[in-house]
């Protein structure tokens, strides 16, 4: 059969040809369940496990780190104490700040990440309908624009990608519609002309390799956290346990916390 170009088109090259229209199809659907599990699912469980565990573990760690400051501070004042050096507790606050400053970053960040996850809880949920078509005109954006399947985008259109990344992690359905109306129908330049066998086959292997690299980056995100903890939030007795568990640590903590701070008094009241 000859094209326009009165090119003949023989069975291997043709099948070859629609074997890479297909794997392209499929690159686009495993970057959409990629950034659909990074963007949207891990984010939602973050937030069940902060809005169940978040409050205990940041008072547990909030104890251990309160416990911590207060034994470094008796081992401070005890050696000048014996190198018959005078006390200066605010030279010593100064240095327990220096020394503890990575301890109240941890608790700085868990309290962003409890801010992060109210507000996330109070925003507009779409409904089933909305959230169906926020995926499929993704998906769309996706095969129109992403750079993996279309290198020759500009720096315009990639600009526009991650708009529409952004919009998509954010579930705002209206902008990325804006966006999506923007490329409908859209003809971007092919990266390469596939005229040849050569060519074809340079293509295939670079399609092989991109899906087995967006699955192992699939299979990376499900191993990691928040995922390692859905058995945790979805067995209403381990998440019981795991309170306990967090309650028990803050609660050993609390009374190291009254016996450094007992220990601290007399040491100050026999000077």
């Amino acid at each position: 059969m000859e094209t326009a170009n009165n090119i003949i088109l023989f069975p291997d090259f043709q099948r070859l040809k629609e074997e890479i229209e297909r794997m392209k199809t499929e690159l686009s659907m495993l970057l959409l369940e990629r950034d659909e599990l990074q963007f949207v699912v891990s984010k939602n469980i973050d937030t069940r496990y902060m809005l169940a565990l978040g409050g205990l573990e940041y008072k547990a760690y909030e104890a251990q780190c309160a416990a911590l400051r207060l034994k470094r501070k008796i081992e401070l004042i005890q050696a000048l104490k014996n190198r018959q050096e005078t006390v200066v507790m605010s030279a010593i606050e100064d240095t327990l700040d220096a020394e503890f400053a990575e301890y109240q970053q941890k608790l700085n960040e868990q309290i962003e990440r409890m801010n992060e996850a109210l507000e996330r809880s109070q925003c507009e949920v779409l409904t089933d309908e909305e959230n169906k078509e926020l995926k499929k005109i993704y998906r769309e954006v996706v095969k129109t624009l992403h750079p993996d399947l279309n290198p020759k985008v500009s720096e315009a259109q990639i600009k526009l990608f991650e708009n529409a990344v952004q919009a998509y992690k954010n579930g705002d359905l209206g902008t990325l519609r804006i966006i999506h109306e923007m490329v409908a129908d859209q003809k971007l330049p092919n990266d390469v002309e596939l005229d040849t066998m050569s060519l074809l086959r340079e293509k295939h292997e670079d399609l092989v390799k991109l899906i087995a690299a967006i699955r192992e980056s699939i299979a990376k995100i499900k191993s990691q956290y928040p995922f390692t903890v859905l058995d945790i939030l979805d067995d209403p007795q381990k998440l019981s346990e795991r309170k306990k568990e967090l309650q028990g640590i803050k609660s050993q903590y609390d009374d190291l916390i009254e016996f450094y701070t007992k220990k601290l008094h007399d040491m100050v009241k026999k000077d």
